[in-house]
């Protein structure tokens, strides 16, 4: 072989190889960018789902106000006037029914009656001088020494003797009313809650002195819709929602009257005493239905759409994972943690719960939390 020869195979050898070594680093390249995107490649994202589930006897709890009144409140005063002896109450102290508020000064009552006393004796007394007279003169008939006449005279003084001495006892009687009507009793058992007058005011005839309202029985007040004041039940106890709690009253009477400006219809419940003060504000909790076919999710399961519309955000099974689809929902009922929606969500679906601020339509996740339905 010449020395021509033997460079060529040389060469040869040389080339082949550099391309065997090319070949080699090129396929352990490729292995390792194929682990690198295989490493790289993130894992499925848990996220917290509900599963949808329809209704259609879906209800919401809503709350109507209901003011706290005694079932009797009156406004004292005197019926006739008269100077303020004595007022024996104050603000905030209980009486009890017959118990004396206020008393009149009554010493010009008092010198009334004397004096209708006095009269009344007099008329006694000429009904019994006539009485007297009267028989004197029946005696005197029978012997023949006067006249009928005179005798039916007699007896016609006698009777308006006898008229004039009922007529003294009933002013006599007119002006003892009067000296009851000096005092200020309490017509039942309560607490007084306001005093508007002194001792030595003038009072007149029906002016309010003293505020007094029921304490042993105390009744909640509360418009309803027509068809929920319809729905209640008699004797049937409904809850409250109060400051100090939750309360229970028993339902009473329905005015049955719709008011023509709230458009509503007053109901009455009754509570027991000290459950919560006069004039307080309460609410009555009633689950009230939804007419519509859906299902609730809570509030952070919805995102806002395009044109005012909202979205949830849907998992489709993908080999093995999941895959986010949003889709459209409309909302029936709103509260303030869960939203009644209807929409393109099938019976069954599992629907994202939580943490919509870090998902993107498409995102792989498995589902990791199975959160319970909002009730």
């Amino acid at each position: 072989m010449s020395g021509k020869s033997r460079r060529l195979d040389a060469r040869t050898s040389v080339a082949l190889a550099a391309i065997g070594v090319a070949i080699l680093v090129f396929g352990v390249s490729a292995l390792r960018a194929e682990a690198t995107l295989q490493i790289s490649a993130p894992p499925p994202l848990p996220v917290a789902v509900i599963e949808a589930e329809y209704a259609s006897d879906a209800s919401i709890e809503e709350f109507f106000p209901g003011l706290v009144a005694a079932r009797r409140q009156s406004s004292l005063g005197f019926e006739r006037s008269g100077r303020i002896d004595a007022i024996r109450v104050d603000v905030g102290d209980q009486v009890r029914a017959g118990d004396v508020l206020a008393v009149l000064d009554t010493r010009a009552v008092t010198a009334q009656i004397a004096a209708a006393d006095a009269q009344t004796a007099e008329a006694v007394a000429q009904t019994a001088l006539a009485a007297e007279t009267e028989a004197r003169q029946a005696q005197l008939l029978e012997r023949g020494h006067v006249s009928q006449q005179r005798l039916d005279e007699v007896r016609t003084s006698t009777r308006a003797a006898r008229a004039r001495q009922s007529a003294a006892a009933a002013a006599a009687d007119a002006i003892r009313v009067q000296l009851d009507l000096a005092r200020m009793t309490a017509p039942f058992d309560g607490v007084v809650t306001a005093r508007l007058a002194d001792e030595g005011t003038i009072a007149a005839p029906g002016q309010p002195l003293l505020e007094l309202i029921e304490s042993g029985s105390l009744e909640i007040r509360v418009g309803l819709p027509p068809v929920l004041a319809a729905s209640l039940g008699a004797d049937r106890n409904y809850r409250f929602l109060a400051d100090s709690g939750p309360i229970n009253a028993r339902f009473r009477a329905s005015t049955g009257v719709v008011d023509q400006h709230s458009r509503t219809v007053t109901v009455l419940f009754d509570i027991e005493p000290g459950a919560v003060a006069v004039g307080q504000v309460v609410r009555l909790a009633m689950a009230t239905p939804i007419a519509a076919d859906g299902f609730w999710v809570p509030t952070s399961a919805l995102a806002e759409g395009r044109r005012g519309l909202w979205t949830v955000y849907v998992l489709n099974p993908d080999a093995g994972d999941y895959t986010l689809q949003a889709r459209v929902v409309e909302t029936v009922r709103i509260e303030a943690d869960r939203v009644f929606v209807r929409g393109a969500v099938t019976d069954g679906e599992l629907v994202l719960a939580s943490g919509i601020q870090r998902i993107t339509p498409g995102l792989r996740v498995t589902p990791a939390v199975l959160e319970a339905r909002a009730q």
